[in-house]
C-alpha cells in the first residue's frame, strides 16, 4: 500500500511522539526516515521506526532534547545533540556550517552525544543546494575489529560526499565501511537465513555464515585492512574531536535496553568559490562526468535514489509500518 509522502511523515511523527519524543524531535526524525524509505533505503527508513520508538521508551534517547551549540571558534563548531536523535542536531550543525563556509571558504562541524546517523548524505543536501561541497562522517556502536584484530571496536562508520552541479542534481556518495550493512545481517538473523562467507566473524573471532552468530560477533571491513584503516580515520574525526563515545563504548542499536550511545557525526563543507572559483569547478566536474558517461552502464552516484524519491513524492511511499 502506498500513502502520500507527507501523510507518511505525519504517521511516523505520531508514533515517535507517542513513544515520548517532542514535536520538534519527532518531526525532524520522521521526515528523515520517510525520505530514506522513499529512496529505497528501507534499512534506514520505516524499519527503524519501531527501533527508535523502543529507544525512546527505554530511555536510550532523550525525546525532549534540544540540540545546542557547545563551542565555536573561527570556522569550527561543535553541536551537542544532548542525547536526542541526531537529525535536529545535524540540521543545526549543517545550517551553521553553511554560514561559516560562506564566510571562511571552509567549515568543519562536529556533533556529539548523538544517536544513529540515518542516511548520512541526506544531512548534506541543503549545503549542495547552496553550491557547497560536503563531506560527512559518522561512527556507530562497535561492529568491526581493527586491522588484524578479533573483537569489535569500530562501527560501520559511514562516509558521505555531495558535489553540487549547476543545472543538475548533485553527485551523492554514501557508503558504510563494512562488507555489508549490519541491518542486512539482522534481517537474515530474524529470518533464520545464512549470510555469505566473508561478511562476519562470530564472538570467538572465527569466520561464520550464521547470521545470529554474526550479530553476537563482528563484521568484516570493506577491503580488508584498508577498510579498517578508513574506519579508524572516521572514528578519530567524530570522537577525538567532539568528545563522543567510541563505538565499543556504545551499546548496539539493535538492543532495546542499553546505554545512551552518545556517538558522533562530523561535516566538512567547502565553498568552490574560495579556490579556483565556481565557474572552474562547474567546468571541471562536468568534464569528469562526461568522461564517466562515455562508457555504457555507468550510473552517477545518487541518481537512482533521487529518481525513486521523486517517484515517491508523486505517487506515494510504500507503507509497511506495523501498528501505525
Amino acid at each position: 500500500m502506498k500513502i502520500a509522502f507527507d501523510e507518511a511523515v505525519r504517521r511516523v511523527a505520531l508514533a515517535l511522539t507517542a513513544a515520548g519524543a517532542s514535536e520538534a524531535q519527532a518531526a525532524s526524525t520522521a521526515a528523515a526516515l520517510v525520505r530514506a524509505q522513499a529512496q529505497g533505503l528501507g534499512s534506514h527508513g520505516l524499519s527503524r521506526v519501531a527501533q527508535y520508538a523502543s529507544h525512546l521508551r527505554h530511555g536510550r534517547v532523550d525525546g525532549r532534547a534540544v540540540p545546542r551549540i557547545a563551542r565555536e571558534h573561527g570556522a569550527a563548531l561543535l553541536v551537542d545533540a544532548c542525547d536526542g536523535f541526531c537529525f535536529p542536531a545535524c540540521e543545526l550543525a549543517v545550517e551553521r556550517a553553511m554560514q561559516l563556509a560562506r564566510n571562511f571558504g571552509v567549515s568543519f562541524v562536529g556533533v556529539t552525544n548523538s544517536h544513529h546517523a540515518g542516511v548520512l548524505v541526506d544531512h548534506l543536501r541543503p549545503a549542495a543546494r547552496e553550491g557547497l561541497i560536503g563531506l560527512g562522517f559518522a561512527n556507530s556502536p562497535a561492529a568491526m575489529p581493527a586491522a588484524g584484530g578479533r573483537h569489535a571496536i569500530f562501527g560501520t562508520n559511514p562516509v558521505a560526499a555531495i558535489f553540487p552541479r549547476r543545472d543538475a542534481e548533485p553527485i551523492m556518495i554514501d557508503l558504510a565501511l563494512s562488507q555489508t550493512a549490519r541491518g542486512k545481517i539482522a534481517a537474515a538473523a530474524k529470518k533464520g537465513e545464512p549470510i555469505p562467507p566473508g561478511w562476519a566473524l562470530d564472538a570467538a573471532g572465527n569466520p561464520t555464515t550464521d547470521a545470529k552468530a554474526a550479530m553476537q560477533g563482528s563484521m568484516l571491513p570493506l577491503g580488508g585492512a584498508k577498510g579498517a584503516m578508513l574506519a579508524l580515520v572516521v572514528e578519530v574525526l567524530v570522537t577525538a574531536l567532539t568528545g563522543a563515545r567510541i563505538g565499543s563504548e556504545a551499546d548496539s542499536f539493535f538492543e532495546e535496553a542499553g546505554n545512551r550511545p552518545r556517538i558522533g557525526q562530523a561535516f566538512l563543507l567547502i565553498d568552490p568559490r574560495a579556490l579556483a572559483g565556481r565557474e572552474v569547478y562547474d567546468e571541471r566536474i562536468e568534464a569528469l562526468i562526461a568522461e564517466m558517461l562515455a562508457d555504457d552502464g555507468v550510473r552517477l552516484a545518487g541518481a537512482r535514489r533521487m529518481a525513486l524519491e521523486r517517484e515517491a513524492l508523486r505517487y506515494g511511499v510504500e507503507w509497511g509500518l506495523q501498528g501505525a
